[in-house]
């Protein structure tokens, strides 16, 4: 998987298409990425010992990583990621669209 946490994304695809976020976290075995303040679904959580009360907590919800595409850092619109290896054999990855390094 090419996303990391921290990557600015573009939603390309379902309810929040054409926002963008940033990533909080990967899941790389499912496929996944969950955005900052992205996809959010009301779970009812049960009053127990640690907290008294039962309450409605917003969290979000995992999106596909097909369904994002990361921000090109020069140009900031959509694009997509290739890995270049440099002549030490570190890999690093790059911007399609301008051709420069992700961080």
């Amino acid at each position: 998987m090419r996303l990391k946490k921290g990557d600015k994304v573009f939603v390309i695809t379902g309810k929040e298409r054409g926002k963008s976020g940033t990533i909080v976290r990967v899941l790389p075995r499912e496929n996944l990425v969950i955005l900052e303040g992205m996809n959010l679904v009301k779970r009812h959580r049960r009053p127990g010992a640690r907290n008294r009360k039962g309450q409605i907590v917003e969290r979000a919800m995992p999106v596909h990583a097909s369904n994002v595409q990361v921000l090109d850092p020069k140009s900031g619109k959509p694009t997509r990621i290739k890995i270049v290896r440099g002549k030490d054999g570190a890999r690093e990855r790059v911007a399609v669209r301008s051709g420069q390094a992700l961080k």
